[in-house]
């Protein structure tokens, strides 16, 4: 079984063809050639002040037959993949005093609109709205208008050169505009135009950390002279050219659009070489060199089995000695099971390592299956509850490093990641040297009283594996985890976990749900379910499991994989080209044979996104091939409905038991209308019986 995190929180995964394998981007290219595309010099009508003045706290829309044009030049580029859609514009390319945001469906636009370009825009059509509080040039958005918001929907690509046209003879060099961080608040007319902050450095924090980890885009926040408490942040994509980049360590002129969401100051790196001036030593903070670097010659390298020899006596014991430890990252925080720590292991043992930081798994020193550099001297090793542990003290016991000083500790090792590999263990051969490693157990079960629950049931909660002769062991999950409210699989098979160990119980950690899938029969019969039925999904619909049949509309049930990595999940949306759209569509199974088969249950996974028409799921015996003359039964199952929230929501165990002895068809129906167009997706689908 596989699970993940919805899609909708990645917004930028539609551009991947902007990823860029390589390590190393010296980020220099060629000017686009323009010869074939467009140009036109029109006179400005209206300056970028007169056009911003015109939205007042409400959406504004320029009639049809507007003759408005508005002229700027361009301040971005998307040439690195860090800016997304967007073409960012400012009044004047050296002394702007304006500056704004068009947002259009379309990528790659610096080839025909590069930096620097004279652009004029043709309103007709078009409308002013706000996201996160940022005035920015659109088109209507129907969602917007029935939900009463503010927002705008981006210029459809096929139009952007309907209206928007390079000069054909001006353009310039943009010149930055220098403030300082604390200025900005200040210079709201100037969001969207391209500023230098001198003297910046990017805060401890996020030192010796890339600009942004695969797939996700992040804010690091940045300082200079001036500020104080007030947070500016840096956001990167993680799809831009240079996001497995190190940040530079040291100070110097940082150039990048001004922009802001809600109450935050932000700025967007056009490309990496305006950086090149952050070299400076001494920092703001005080730091004298880039501390990013390790130099393995100048201490002493340790075994996991080492650093456990330096501890003496009570809580924790200080490391005095310059060395330092390398060692794969077995877990981390991915699933939100682990908090604030990761296990690290090497030939002689595991170990847990505390840090007070978030989202550690997008951080590419604690990737999994990453070596990572520990630098020893000044930490400690300690004990808590009889596990040991690296960190630091807190309130008298082993805690965890504080975010502001993990550049200190920990290094990249700079080295490709690989696969982890568990030792095989059977429950009584469980041991303290164990502790901390990545160990499989094989042909475990959860015990009786466990079947039907869910991982974790409102707080950290204990389940318990047997063997087939009866040993026990602790499964320990949290309740933060993304899997916790899923229900254990009812049969037997093997588990990948980590090893921990508490007050003389050893217990065990699995990073996500596929670490504990038991499909197998239970050791005595008593419970022996079979899959009858499972998908999980491709690249595309697989045929001979699925067929989809759109009743009303134009679109139909498909298959992603944005913002999973390669896990793959049904998904039906009705609005399409900037609109609702009145949909009927239903993805319907191959027929599944229950004859001979007690116990039947389906299961499956969901997540929803906007508000809609809920999902249903049917099952019948009589398909006719059409949906609209077949019998229906309608299933009672546990669905998502937090549309703002991104997850899968397991359905639990919806019984099919009034089908038995017969051959049946599953089906999931999807309804939109011209008012409401929500987006459903579906994974994980199994049924199970007992033959």
């Amino acid at each position: 079984m596989k699970k993940y995190n919805s899609y909708f929180k990645i917004l930028f995964i539609a551009f991947a063809s902007l990823l860029v394998t390589g390590c190393v981007h010296d980020d220099k290219y060629d000017d686009p050639n323009l010869d074939n595309y467009q140009c036109k010099d029109l006179t400005a009508t209206m300056t970028i002040t007169e056009v911003k003045a015109l939205h007042t706290n409400k959406r504004y829309v320029f009639p049809d037959n507007s003759t408005a044009v508005m002229e700027g030049y361009v301040s971005s580029t998307d040439e690195s993949g860090n800016i997304y859609k967007t073409i960012y514009i400012q009044d004047d390319p050296t002394n702007p005093t304006e500056g704004f945001t068009i947002s259009v469906d379309a990528v790659s636009t610096y080839t025909k609109y590069p930096q620097g370009s004279k652009i004029y825009i043709e309103l007709k059509g078009l409308a002013l709205g706000t996201y996160g509080g940022l005035v920015q040039l659109g088109i209507e958005d129907e969602k917007a208008i029935a939900t009463g918001t503010d927002a705008v929907s981006r210029i459809p690509e096929k139009a952007v050169p309907l209206h928007i046209f390079r000069s054909c003879t001006i353009r310039k060099e943009i010149v930055p505009k220098v403030m300082t961080l604390t200025q900005m608040t200040a210079n709201n007319k100037l969001l969207g135009a391209l500023v230098q902050v001198n003297d910046a450095e990017f805060d401890q924090k996020v030192l010796c950390s890339t600009f942004a980890p695969d797939g996700y885009t992040v804010d690091r926040q940045i300082n200079d002279p001036t500020m104080s408490a007030t947070t500016r942040v840096v956001r990167n994509s993680g799809f831009a050219s240079f996001a497995n980049q190190t940040l530079p360590a040291g100070k110097g002129k940082f150039i990048g659009i001004f922009t802001k969401y809600n109450s935050t100051y932000q700025m967007y790196i056009n490309k990496v070489s305006d950086l090149a001036d952050m070299t400076h030593f001494p920092r703001k903070d005080g730091l004298t060199a880039d501390p990013c670097g390790f130099d393995p010659a100048s201490a002493a390298q340790k075994t996991v089995a080492e650093v456990k020899q330096m501890y003496i006596s009570g809580n924790f014991t200080q490391i005095t000695q310059d060395a330092y430890l390398k060692a794969k990252v077995m877990a981390n925080d991915e699933t939100g099971n682990l908090y604030k720590y990761v296990y690290v292991e090497d030939a002689t043992g595991g170990i847990r390592v505390n840090i007070n930081k978030l989202n550690l798994y997008q951080d590419s020193r604690f990737k999994v299956g990453k070596n990572i550099i520990i630098k020893l001297k000044d930490l400690y090793i300690g004990k808590s509850g009889g596990e040991f542990q690296l960190g630091v003290p807190f309130n008298g016991n082993i805690g965890q490093v504080e975010e502001v000083n993990v550049y200190k500790y920990f290094f990249d090792s700079k080295e490709s990641v690989t696969s982890v590999t568990a030792t095989e263990k059977t429950i009584p051969q469980l041991s303290f040297e164990d502790v901390g490693r990545w160990i499989k157990i094989k042909n475990v079960q959860f015990v009786e009283s466990d079947l039907g629950e869910p991982y974790a049931a409102g707080t950290t909660t204990n389940r318990t594996l047997k063997d087939c002769s009866g040993n026990q062991v602790i499964l320990r999950t949290s309740n933060f985890a993304t899997f916790a409210n899923n229900t254990i699989d009812a049969g037997q098979g093997d588990i990948y976990a980590v090893l921990s160990y508490f007050n003389g119980t050893y217990q065990l950690w699995i990073p996500s749900q596929a670490n504990a899938d038991f499909d197998n029969e239970r050791c005595d019969g008593a419970v022996a379910p079979k899959i009858l039925f499972s998908e999980e999904f491709g690249t595309s619909l697989d045929t001979t499991n699925w067929t989809a049949v759109s009743v009303t509309g134009a679109q139909a049930w498909t298959t992603s994989n944005q913002g999973t990595g390669t896990n793959y999940y049904a998904v039906m949306n009705g609005y399409a080209n900037s609109t609702n759209n009145a949909n009927e569509d239903w993805l319907v199974s191959k027929e599944i044979d229950m004859n001979g088969y007690s116990q039947i249950n389906l299961t499956f996974d969901t997540d929803v996104r906007y508000n809609g028409t809920a999902l249903k799921a049917f099952v019948t015996d009589n398909y006719t091939g059409n949906p609209a003359t077949t019998t229906w039964t309608e299933l009672s199952a546990i669905w998502d409905t937090n549309s703002g929230a991104f997850g899968f929501v397991n359905s639990g165990n919806v019984s099919l038991n009034g089908f038995a002895g017969k051959k049946v068809r599953i089906a999931f129906k999807y309804v939109s209308t011209t008012s409401a167009a929500n987006t459903w997706e579906v994974d994980n689908i199994k049924i199970k019986a007992k033959p």
